[in-house]
């Protein structure tokens, strides 16, 4: 979905957390970490096939074999962005030895504000209503909204505060119930050349991540960077709806997906660079889960470009489908509870976003592994 803020032209104008825009020290002397990690799925499963036989016309598209998407969650009766975000809320501060009331910060980042069904709360922010049902009194609190980005650009902005000594803990969290999109979309398309395609992909998902001021030498957060290149914004767009309740969304996937391989490679290089590490000492890749296969040919095109591979490409847009904003915290979450990770392991979150923003962030799991996070 869209939405972008200024333009900037490719990588030199790479915003790093080593040094802020301007090539400043970014300000402080601090790591930060993540302390924990939520997430809220519904219980209700949609399968591919299932969607594709509610479309109005006959469309001959086989979308599993095309995305690589077995099924996504939908909200049910009663859930709606603002329930998912709550349930992450509430599950990542399970993961930690404190409670909402030790948070300094809480930023919340979806595209969806839908309280009590396909209502769009504007004022008061979704950010106040959380921070009162939680009991987080002291936090200031805001909302952002920056595309499927959303939870990575508030995790730049966090870590950025962190640093610089001005917040010690604070927690960015999403619920995007998007889902009707695809209702909307299984009304209108007619061919697999349909602009609304995407929103066949699109699943349901609340999540959260806290973060806190590391100890002193302890591992944390190694890279952090954003960048927007506007001159792709009009390949995602999202409107209101002619045919039902809700927005629909029409995007040019094809065009996207060359442009983020494109335009992400001297990013990623740069984010690398800046960390001291090699492509190849990533042990696990969280790419924003769009497809299967678009994973699988971005990661292909990267290693080759990059002369090395990850250890490890997490994909679970098979199981949920596309949860948009919160797409990297939700497999972070199903890695954590799976127990797959080990201390040392050295992860990256990628995000492509349309808009089109990149954002890398590249961390040591270090203290979540064990922290209450593996059932």
């Amino acid at each position: 979905m869209s939405g972008s803020h200024g333009s900037v032209n490719g990588a030199e104008h790479w915003m790093a957390l080593e040094g802020g825009a301007d090539g400043s020290s970014g300000g402080g002397p601090y790591t930060s970490r993540f302390a924990g990690i939520g997430a809220s799925v519904p219980e209700q499963r949609v399968t591919s096939d299932e969607l594709m036989a509610s479309t109005a016309h006959r469309t001959h598209i086989d979308l599993e074999r095309l995305t690589g998407i077995h099924e996504h969650r939908v909200v049910a009766e009663g859930e709606d962005s603002y329930t998912l975000a709550l349930a992450a809320a509430q599950d990542a501060l399970s993961h930690t030895d404190f409670g909402a009331e030790d948070l300094d910060l809480l930023i919340v980042s979806s595209i969806t504000r839908y309280v009590g069904g396909l209502t769009m709360q504007l004022e008061p922010p979704l950010s106040l209503s959380l921070k009162e049902t939680l009991g987080a009194g002291r936090a200031m609190s805001f909302d952002i909204s920056n595309a499927c980005a959303g939870m990575m650009t508030g995790v730049f902005i966090l870590n950025d505060l962190i640093r610089q000594g001005r917040v010690r803990r604070g927690m960015v969290v999403s619920g995007e119930y998007i889902s009707q999109l695809g209702v909307n979309a299984a009304r209108e398309i007619e061919t697999i050349l349909s602009d609304q395609l995407a929103s066949l992909t699109l699943g349901d998902a609340g999540a959260a991540a806290i973060l806190e001021r590391a100890p002193e030498g302890a591992p944390g957060i190694e890279v952090a960077g954003f960048t927007t290149l506007a001159e792709h914004s009009r390949l995602c767009l999202a409107f209101p709806s002619k045919v039902g309740l809700g927005a629909s969304m029409y995007s040019d996937s094809r065009a996207l997906q060359q442009v983020g391989i494109e335009d992400t490679v001297p990013m990623l290089r740069e984010a690398l660079d800046q960390a001291g590490l090699a492509f190849d000492e990533i042990d696990y890749f969280i790419p924003h889960q769009t497809s299967a296969r678009a994973i699988e040919k971005g990661v292909k095109e990267f290693s080759e470009r990059m002369g090395g591979a990850p250890k490890h490409v997490v994909v679970t847009v098979d199981e949920f489908g596309n949860t948009s904003s919160t797409t990297h915290f939700v497999a972070l979450w199903k890695y954590l509870r799976e127990g797959r990770f080990a201390k040392d392991d050295r992860v990256m979150l990628l995000s492509i976003a349309s808009g089109l923003e990149v954002g890398i962030v590249i961390f040591k799991v270090d203290q979540l592994v064990g922290h209450g996070h593996d059932h």
